[in-house]
């Protein structure tokens, strides 16, 4: 049985000498989302989907129930320090270091360069629920993303190119990492299932890996 460990998102202690691994920059549509999730235009009128509670033995959950939890909502922060790209979701009360400019021996948050690529070290999924991302400052972003299955690997990813004008929501047990400023500070309306099961792959240590995603 596979014991997995709680990471610590605001000191992940990654290991030396990580690879990189360059997964394709795809820009998001209605056709190129499809599987992942869909474009949202209108976040108020979008609804969210709950996975239903599975059944313990042969008899099925009633259809009327196990899909009532509901969702949580609130502001992501997705914010450039320099080499560090931090996040927050105040819907889950999470903190977290999504990312890092180069290496994150050598990362530092003291100057304000603009960065020219995102080096990711962990992902997860929520299997009780889809999650939706919306642009509040109408600026582009990056959602990398693959399709479900737990035996993912790290050239299984792609990363979406969204447009600022419409979010991005992906379906229940889409691997993903937040939500991605592509540089600076950007806001987003997150909108997610309030049971927020997570399940996590660490790159770093499970493939001695950071994947790479491009800015340029």
């Amino acid at each position: 049985m596979h014991t997995q460990l709680v990471p610590d998102y605001m000191n992940p202690a990654l290991p030396a000498g990580l690879r990189f691994v360059e997964i394709p920059v795809i820009n998001a549509t209605a056709e190129s989302v499809k599987g992942y999730g869909c474009l949202v235009d209108d976040p108020a009128a979008f609804k969210i989907e709950i996975t239903r509670w599975p059944a313990q033995g042969w008899r099925p959950v009633d259809t009327d129930s196990g899909d009532e939890a509901g969702t949580k909502e609130g502001i992501f922060y997705s914010e450039w320090k320099g080499d560090i790209l931090y996040g927050s979701n105040e819907a889950v009360g999470g903190k977290y270091i999504l990312g890092y400019n180069t290496d994150p021996a050598d990362a530092s948050d003291a100057h304000t360069a603009l960065p020219s690529q995102i080096l990711l070290w962990h992902a997860n999924y929520h299997p009780d629920g889809g999650q939706l991302f919306f642009p509040l400052d109408h600026k582009p972003y990056l959602v990398p993303v693959a399709l479900p299955g737990d035996d993912i690997q790290p050239t299984d990813f792609i990363c979406f190119l969204c447009p600022g004008d419409k979010g991005l929501y992906i379906h229940a047990n889409i691997w993903h990492e937040g939500v991605f400023a592509t540089n600076g500070t950007q806001r987003f309306l997150d909108r997610q299932g309030a049971v927020h099961a997570r399940v996590s792959v660490d790159f770093a240590r499970e493939f001695q890996c950071l994947l790479q995603v491009s800015l340029k």
